[in-house]
């Protein structure tokens, strides 16, 4: 149950994709503090990834997916 509760579904967008997914965020962190804290990669559960170029085509649902850190252009929290 508890790692239900400190799950934070995110959108992260790349210069090529749009990925949806959740992140493990601790009761009263901010987005902002994760990404400052993270290393080389951002861990997802729950993903889904989009492909951006040429129109929107959805190419994955897995349950586990890094995604690279220099990469991520935009992170946003969803509701």
């Amino acid at each position: 149950m508890a790692e239900t509760e400190n799950r934070t579904k995110v959108t992260i967008l790349t210069g090529s994709y749009r990925i949806k997914g959740y992140i493990n965020l601790m009761p009263g962190a901010r987005i902002t503090d994760y990404m400052v804290d993270a290393r080389g990669f951002i861990a997802l559960t729950e993903a889904e990834v989009w492909d951006l170029s040429g129109g929107v085509r959805h190419l994955a649902a897995v349950p586990f997916l890094n995604v690279a850190r220099d990469h991520i252009q935009i992170v946003t929290p969803q509701h």
